[in-house]
């Protein structure tokens, strides 16, 4: 039985992305040996989406953050550092933001609207 999902990044720049998730986002991690790091993530979900035009193309993948109040978790995460790269949007199903992490990825942050 599937008991959880293990999401991966491939970055050219690994260590700094390592340290931008413990550091800034401050996930707390297993070091599995030679600094490989397993980020324990608090909490996922998966979505399906359909392609449309002007969307990613078939076959994209992209990971996501949630939080509960999205506002105060820009602000702490500004306090740390973080670069977001647009103001929070309405998205219809929740409010949405994007920063960048090293290894030139754009991630997204959102405040659901629906209970999860």
């Amino acid at each position: 039985m599937i008991r959880g999902m293990h999401a991966m990044f491939y970055s050219c720049e690994a260590q700094a992305l390592r340290e931008f998730i413990q550091e800034k986002l401050a996930l707390p991690a297993t070091d599995v040996g030679d600094g490989w790091l397993i980020f324990d993530a608090p909490q996922a979900d998966l979505g399906v989406h359909p392609t449309d035009e002007g969307g990613p193309p078939s076959g994209t993948a992209e990971i996501s953050f949630y939080c509960d109040d999205i506002q105060g978790t820009v602000a702490a995460l500004r306090s740390r550092g973080v670069e977001f790269t647009q103001d929070v949007e309405d998205h219809g199903y929740g409010f949405v933001t994007y920063f960048k992490v090293p290894g030139g990825f754009k991630v997204q942050l959102y405040e659901a609207k629906y209970r999860k």
